[in-house]
This record gives C-alpha cells, sequence and structure tokens, in this order.
C-alpha cells in the first residue's frame, strides 16, 4: 500500500494542505482560499504563464507553522506505515488541537 502522505508535485497543488520536502528543505503552503479579480489576469502578457508572483512576504503564522511541523514529527514514524499511525493530516490536527486544550 503507498504511503498516502506523499504526494507528487502535480498532485499537491491540487489538493490544499502543507507540504514538505526533505530533500529540499522546502515548505509549501497550498491555501485554495483567496480569491482574485479573474480580470486583471485576461492581459496579453499572462496568457499562457502557470504562475504569478503576488509577493516575496510569506503570509503564514510562523508559531502555527512550527506547531504543525513538530505535531508531525511527533506523530510520523518513518517505515512504521500501516500500523495505527495511519491518521489522515485532519485527524493529526484533531489530535493536536484536543492535545493544546488539556
Amino acid at each position: 500500500m503507498a504511503d498516502p502522505r506523499r504526494v507528487e508535485i502535480e498532485d499537491l497543488v491540487n489538493r490544499p494542505g502543507t507540504y514538505f520536502n526533505p530533500q529540499t528543505e522546502i515548505l509549501v503552503v497550498v491555501d485554495d482560499s483567496p480569491e482574485l479579480d479573474s480580470e486583471i489576469f485576461n492581459m496579453e502578457e499572462f496568457e499562457g504563464a502557470d504562475w504569478v508572483l503576488i509577493s516575496d512576504e510569506v503570509p503564514i503564522d510562523e508559531n502555527r507553522r512550527d506547531e504543525l511541523l513538530e505535531a508531525f514529527q511527533v506523530h510520523y514514524h518513518p517505515g512504521v506505515a500501516g500500523d495505527d499511525g495511519d491518521e489522515t493530516p485532519d485527524e493529526l490536527e484533531e489530535d493536536h488541537q484536543e492535545a493544546g486544550r488539556e
């Protein structure tokens, strides 16, 4: 059975979440909630462009990011696929939130 946490780059851009590449040590956050006026991209210079850089700033709460990474490290154990560690990212986040309430 394939590891549900391993995602191809083509697939991750279509699924909101927080992803990390251990080889490049790059963290990617996919957020599908923003809405931009699509009329601004109807100009010829943007035709065929896959991505447009909006800002060099990183609009993520660093503390929350660190909490998510820590929760992943606590719950994920390499080589133990198929054990009771098969929780989905949503279940991991719920576990983390419940732990914060205690």
